[in-house]
């Protein structure tokens, strides 16, 4: 007779990355040398072979019950389980064996499936009976099997982990970043959480929650313990990103808040009948969202699905029957779920992306916190476009001081290195009183018109302070790059601004007129100075005050700069002298 029990089990760590908080652990079997094996996955191969593969699922699953009892942390998380696809035909049986060994002692069991049995199709893994015997399902390796998108249609899981081939360099490699940011927007339009797995560097961590990444796994966070006493449910390794998450201003958050509606949620685990007092004591409501005990949003569940059960003589006592193994949970449906931190204009591809969806979930760090509707959508997307209009410089319309301001916090909470750069015109006071204030607005157009042509599309921010004053930010530009790019902005706008002169003025170099206190003086033709400050990567703790301070001070030495040019370098709390 074949025997497993010479085999052990480690657990490691599946995190919120926002919060740090551990919500599951992935079960990673152990002692396969014993067996004369190389790997985990030779070990399966030869239980296959032998016809013994069923059997080892079944074995693993016993033996991770048996050490469970040891660690409260490990059996108030999640339980992610791998399943051989080889094992795919006797499901029925390792779907009972994960019900009656695991489900009832952790919060959720998660089965990992990776790939299709040779010629079998993701008919072999149906959802709801998966669900129903083994909790919920989660897609492994995504992007490095050829069977992920099979799964992905067919399967509807609840998570997707992104493969290690997927994460491994992203911080250098752009077109990884780019491949991921979609693949983790379709994953949530269809209401699938994400997990990237084999984080290994700081800087991939770093990457990954930027990239809105719901849940990280990796060596850099926590490697497998075969110990559960040695378990945490707690990573601070993540406490740095939370603190940057805390403090970063999210643009469009304000109007999500004031336009979401505040739908009481039910747990999934509560008796249906709770479901039909909901819909009977509020008439208006056509849908209930519906969590785990973790507050984690799993869909809604409508109304219009309990319609035969709830306009029947015996509908509810029927469904209410527990010999007729009807939950609340069969009846929950997906629903697109999106941060609250998320830009309004993804809220609304996500939403236009599913037909008869009823709105969004919105969750704050991966726990529910309100319902967006269609309605309450459009109207979010109204506010915001008033708010915009009404600060939006009515001259050049560009940006007006309250995004400005907003885009500075979100620059120095995320400490990815940018230059900021404040531009002031020289000499435009006698310059407007001697051709006048039409002239005058003609030379701030043509300014504002060259930072249009020459901002890089995705990289610059072009605002408009007032009067002739602008704000320009560089995001990933270092002290040198800013220098030129700014210095040819100034040059060009000097170089054009000539031709609001008369031909006595350009000549001369110089116009005659009163300076502020009366005075009759010759002032140079009208150009622009800049303060440059230069934040460099990792400089998180800079605040707008320290950044304000530092423009105030050096815009002297702009003015009198041979190039009209000063940058200020400024790290945490310090300030490096000008250069």
């Amino acid at each position: 007779m074949v025997t497993f029990s010479d085999l052990d089990v480690a657990f490691q760590a599946i995190v919120n990355i926002h919060s740090g908080q551990c919500f599951g652990h992935e079960v990673l079997v152990r002692g396969w040398e014993r067996h004369g094996v190389g790997s985990a996955e030779d070990l399966l191969s030869a239980a296959a072979a032998a016809g013994h593969l069923t059997e080892l699922e079944v074995a693993i699953r016993a033996l991770v019950a048996e050490r469970a009892s040891l660690s409260p942390v490990l059996t108030g998380a999640a339980l992610f389980l791998n399943l051989d696809p080889r094992a795919a035909p006797d499901l029925d049986a390792i779907m009972e064996a994960t019900r009656t060994l695991l489900q009832p002692g952790f919060a959720h069991i998660v089965t990992e499936i990776s790939g299709l049995p040779d010629g079998g199709g993701p008919s072999l893994y149906p959802p709801a009976k998966m669900r129903r015997q083994g909790g919920m399902v989660a897609v492994d390796r995504f992007g490095g099997s050829a069977d992920s998108f099979n799964l992905l249609i067919g399967c509807d899981p609840d998570f997707i982990k992104i493969d290690r081939a997927l994460i491994r360099g992203i911080e250098s490699e752009a077109r990884k970043r780019v491949v991921l940011a979609q693949l983790i927007g379709m994953a949530h339009t269809l209401g699938i959480e994400v997990i990237a797995v084999g984080i290994e560097t700081g800087r991939e961590l770093t990457v990954c929650r930027e990239l809105g990444l719901d849940l990280v796994q990796g060596f850099y966070i926590a490697p497998p313990e075969t110990d559960p006493a040695r378990l945490s449910g707690h990573y601070a390794r993540l406490d740095g990103l939370a603190q940057q998450d805390r403090r970063r201003r999210q643009i469009d958050q304000r109007w999500v808040s004031q336009q979401m509606d505040q739908i009481p949620a039910i747990i999934n685990d509560a008796p249906i009948r709770d479901m039909f007092d909901r819909f009977a004591r509020d008439h208006n409501t056509s849908y209930v969202p519906v969590v785990d005990r973790a507050g984690r949003p799993l869909g809604i569940v409508r109304e219009s699905d309990l319609k035969n059960y709830a306009y029947s003589a015996f509908g509810k006592d029927l469904i209410a029957n527990k010999a007729l193994g009807r939950k609340l949970q069969d009846f929950v449906v997906r629903c697109p779920i999106a941060d609250i931190s998320t830009p309004l204009d993804q809220m609304l591809a996500i939403y236009a992306a599913i037909e008869d969806a009823e709105g969004i979930l919105i969750t704050e760090h991966m726990i529910y916190h309100g319902f967006l509707t269609a309605r309450s959508l459009i109207r979010a997307m109204h506010e915001k476009t008033l708010a915009r209009a009404r600060d939006e410089n009515p001259l050049t319309k560009l940006p007006g001081n309250v995004v400005i301001e907003e885009y500075v916090a979100d620059c120095t909470a995320s400490g990815e290195g940018a230059v900021l750069a404040y531009i002031d015109f020289d000499n435009f006071k006698p310059f407007n009183d001697t051709y006048g204030f039409r002239q005058g607005d003609r030379a701030i157009l043509l300014f504002a018109e060259l930072c249009r042509k020459t901002a890089v599309a995705g990289r610059w921010f072009v605002g408009h302070i007032g009067g002739d004053d602008f704000f320009i930010a560089l995001q990933g530009a270092d002290e040198a790059e800013a220098f030129e790019a700014i210095g040819d902005l100034i040059a060009r706008f000097a170089s054009d601004a000539e031709s609001f002169y008369d031909h006595e003025a350009r000549t001369a170099r110089c116009i005659v007129a009163q300076d502020r206190d009366g005075h009759t003086k010759r002032f140079p033709l009208l150009s622009a100075s800049a303060v440059l400050v230069v934040l460099p990567p990792g400089s998180r703790t800079v605040s707008t005050d320290e950044i304000s301070a530092a423009i105030a001070q050096h815009k002297k030495a702009a003015k009198s700069a041979p190039d009209k040019l000063v940058s200020v370098i400024l790290t945490h709390h310090a300030v490096v002298e000008p250069a």
